[in-house]
């Protein structure tokens, strides 16, 4: 693992900072509201948007976008979602039709669920491979996540097959690049780097010949 991170940027949907902004407020109200329940409301927020608006487009498209109004989306609300939900979740769905934010549903539990994690000393680590490392691998890298950075890491292991061996290592926006690709891009540096001092030094004994 690198001793210096590399900046670098993670795609997300919340890439965009106004839609960040916005997210972040009703998600700190979702969890705040919810208090201790919090990962039950989670897990209810995640389950409408999994089982019932991905699993029926059509209301998908009337609930999240202007197809349809705010006094219809209430209806809807009240209709499908109450009769089967939990009360505080249907007034949370109420409170964010009536602002016009239902087409913020994904983005507001991606940032309700990272807070989550937050709150409990938790993160989300992306760890990189050339092929799927093994239950005993990633046992020490999550315990060596955990010593280095002090939370409780949540991995999630990924592959690359450019990668020539080692791991790469993502924690929010830094990259620590432990991959035997970055080790001979390094050692490539120091070995031009150390080209040029010699050159440099050839170079100086010619413009100081002994003597003068």
């Amino acid at each position: 693992m690198a001793d210096v991170p590399e900046n670098s940027r993670i795609d997300s949907v919340l890439d965009d900072p106004s839609t960040l902004a916005i997210a972040r407020v009703y998600s700190d109200a979702f969890l705040n509201a919810a208090g201790n329940n919090a990962a039950e409301g989670i897990e209810e927020f995640t389950s409408f948007l999994e089982d019932i608006l991905a699993a029926n487009p059509q209301f998908e498209s009337m609930f999240v976008t202007s197809l349809s109004n705010r006094d219809e989306k209430l209806g809807f609300i009240d209709r499908v979602v109450a009769p089967h939900s939990s009360e505080f979740f249907a007034n949370y769905l109420r409170v964010l039709a009536q602002h016009d934010r239902l087409d913020l549903l994904k983005e507001i539990l991606a940032t309700a669920r990272l807070e989550l994690e937050k709150r409990n000393g938790q993160q989300r680590v992306q760890v990189v491979s050339v092929k799927p490392l093994d239950e005993a691998t990633m046992t020490r890298v999550k315990e060596r996540v955990a010593e280095a950075f002090g939370f409780e890491p949540i991995i999630e292991p990924q592959t690359d097959s450019s990668l020539i061996g080692g791991v790469v290592i993502r924690v929010g926006n830094s990259v620590y690049d432990g991959s035997l690709r970055a080790w001979l891009k390094q050692l490539a540096k120091k070995m031009y780097q150390g080209s040029l001092h010699e050159i440099q030094s050839g170079r100086d004994r010619f413009s100081h010949p002994e003597g003068d």
